[in-house]
């Protein structure tokens, strides 16, 4: 059997700027990927973050759904303000203040183009 791999697969209007936001985040480089609409990032321990503009005849609207990309490192709320102004200085919104959670201190924002986005922060 083949190993296997996986990936997140988010849309965006502009997948190459959005990749250089969430690679700048991981501490990665932007990759192009299958074609000039499709962009990777290599997202540390779990696999791809995989970018790509829909087709005109499948649009998908952006936008806080279910789904959010969760990016986690080790740390405390310090190391969490330094990354949350990171983030912010990306092009990322704000949704609300950072807060202390029994599993790490959290922040949701929004990235450039408006997708869910946690940063976690925890001791382990």
């Amino acid at each position: 059997m083949e190993p296997l791999s996986a990936a997140l697969v988010l849309a965006a209007d502009d997948p190459e700027a959005l990749a250089t936001f969430y690679a700048a985040l991981v501490e990665a480089s932007p990759a192009p990927g299958f074609s000039a609409a499709h962009w990777r990032v290599s997202l540390p321990g779990m696999g791809w973050l995989e970018l790509y503009h829909p087709s005109r005849e499948r649009p998908l609207p952006p936008g806080r759904g279910r789904l959010a990309v969760c990016l986690k490192r080790q740390g405390d709320g310090a190391a969490l303000e330094l990354w949350m102004e990171q983030a912010l200085a990306l092009g990322a919104q704000r949704l609300e203040a950072p807060r202390q959670e029994a599993f790490g201190c959290e922040v949701w924002l929004l990235d450039p183009e408006g997708n869910g986005l946690l940063l976690l922060v925890s001791g382990s």
